[in-house]
């Protein structure tokens, strides 16, 4: 590979980095720029033809739009539940559990989000977890930073163990020598040691960088609740995949895990003195509901999800057998297929329109909360229509004439053939390369399930080790992947903030990365 070909691999990692993170430019400015760069350079200097650029330009298109749909269910579900006066009965309910900000935090961000990511994943829990922090007195930047920080170990086993059983599976292709089960299992175990210690850092960012009063002590502070609340996840979870296999640790864990630590925080045990509050919230009087009928909403919307992803249950077919198909775009071998009944997006329309019916709400209610919507989430839709494309090119530049790998493969090919021997510590980052580029901790696995096994072959490495490693990088690739991080930006209205955002959450998605790299060193060499 000569310089410029790397160079022009590189070119969706570079342009996101300088626009967003160093020139500080919105998405919507950065976005369009980066594919502009990316396609020139794919057909100038990839060689990939112009016909391959265009059909991969016309299916992150297509992706593009099911990302936006399920923004603007999760924005209509929060407008519409502000419209009724739900999100102030929410609010109330949170006070007499704890009305500390550090325990909403972890309770909400950390415990409710990994099981919004184990019913659902692809975005989900920050599309939830971010307004919901918003409305109970979070800054919109500190919402949005902390449910992404949040959403990163129950990705493993999200939306019912599909980095597993489709991105392993299939990546693996059929190799005989590692057990999915075993990779699965030895990745929560390094969980156990590295991604308890999240609410940690969460709960210190919180205080030191978004509090009205900035304090490491107020962070400290709050350490033994945090602490045991990361156990209160991955013990569990790793209980559960011992025992049910990859479907269900994020879902059960994180269920537990509330169980517990609202428990603990309702009796204030482990909850020190209190360093910022939420804002008291008065009831109106013609609030005709109580917290049941405010929360239902959002129980309805975690059963919907978990009863359309198990796959014994006869709903997720139902919901798959409806799928608009467009086979070989521009007479390419890029294929897309959307299925709109299944997107998680149709699934918060239908509970917003049930939540105005259950919680009385009437026809103005629900005309102001589309429109406010609709507001909201225009920004983020120049962003996405060019980030999701961009990212569509770099994995389908194997078409090329150059006779180069797909760049993805070509970036890791070369990182393998100078680092081999230290492949523990760049195992993990190959996988958030994955999850950065592709938005999806899945596709991570697929596209570099198959080079991790070889390499680790080769370089005389445990197989199962490395596995679990990349399937620990692409949580950590969550945190930063762009099309999270427009997604969940969008749903606070907080579009034009992308490059703040990921530079709050790049230390802690290294962290993550580096300490797993660290413990698989020291505890299964």
């Amino acid at each position: 590979m000569t310089l410029l070909q790397l160079l022009s691999a590189l070119m969706p990692l570079l342009s996101v980095f300088v626009l967003l993170v160093l020139f500080r430019l919105p998405a919507r400015q950065a976005m369009p720029l980066s594919l502009l760069c990316s396609a020139l350079l794919a057909l100038l200097v990839w060689q990939m033809p112009l016909l391959q650029v265009s059909a991969a330009i016309a299916e992150g298109l297509v992706i593009a739009l099911t990302i936006v749909w399920i923004v603007f269910g999760a924005i209509l579900l929060l407008k519409v539940l502000q419209q009724t006066g739900a999100i102030d009965v929410i609010k109330y309910g949170f006070s007499q559990v704890s009305d500390d900000k550090r325990v909403q935090l972890i309770i909400i961000a950390w415990l409710f989000g990994s099981f919004l990511e184990g019913a659902a994943g692809f975005g989900t829990p920050a599309a939830i977890a971010a307004p919901l922090l918003v409305a109970l007195g979070f800054s919109p930047l500190a919402a949005v930073v902390l449910a992404l920080i949040a959403d990163s170990c129950a990705v493993s086993f999200g939306a019912v163990g599909t980095p597993v059983l489709v991105g392993l599976v299939q990546g693996l292709d059929g190799a005989s020598s590692v057990s999915v089960q075993q990779i699965a299992l030895t990745a929560i175990s390094i969980d156990i040691f590295v991604a308890s210690l999240l609410p940690v850092i969460m709960a210190l960012m919180y205080c030191r960088f978004f509090s009205h009063v900035p304090s490491w002590r107020a962070g400290f502070a709050i350490v033994p609740f945090a602490l045991l609340s990361g156990l209160a996840f991955t013990l569990p979870a790793y209980l559960v995949a011992l025992l049910l296999g990859p479907e269900f640790p994020s879902v059960l864990g994180a269920l537990i895990g509330l169980a517990l630590m609202c428990t603990l925080a309702r009796r204030g045990i482990l909850v020190p003195a209190a360093f910022e509050t939420a804002p008291v919230t008065v009831l109106s009087d013609k609030l005709q509901f109580g917290l049941y009928r405010a929360w239902l909403p959002y129980v309805l919307v975690a059963l919907l999800l978990v009863l359309s992803r198990v796959p014994q249950l006869p709903f997720k077919a139902m919901l798959q057998s409806i799928g608009l198909h467009w086979h070989g775009i521009f007479g390419s071998s890029v294929s897309v297929t959307v299925l709109p009944l299944y997107l998680p997006g149709s699934l918060f329309v239908l509970v917003a329109l049930a939540a105005l019916v259950l919680q009385r709400g009437n026809g103005a209610q629900l005309r102001a909360a589309l429109q406010q919507s609709g507001l909201m989430l225009w920004p983020s839709l120049v962003a996405l229509c060019a980030a999701v494309p961009m990212v569509r090119i770099f994995l389908h530049s194997g078409v090329n004439d150059a006779g180069l790998a797909a760049m993805p493969l070509a970036l890791a090919q070369l990182a393998a053939s100078q680092l081999s021997g230290v492949w523990l510590l760049m195992a993990p980052l190959v996988g958030a390369l994955g999850s950065f580029i592709a938005g999806s901790a899945t596709f991570s696995n697929l596209m570099f399930a198959s080079f991790q096994h070889a390499l680790a072959d080769n370089a005389g490495l445990n197989p199962q080790l490395v596995l679990a490693l990349q399937m620990l990088g692409a949580n950590a690739g969550n945190m930063i992947c762009v099309v999270n991080v427009v997604a969940a930006a969008s749903v606070v209205g907080l579009n034009g903030r992308e490059g703040d955002i990921i530079r709050y959450t790049l230390l802690p998605a290294l962290y993550y990365c580096l300490a797993a790299s660290a413990v698989a060193w020291l505890c299964f060499i």
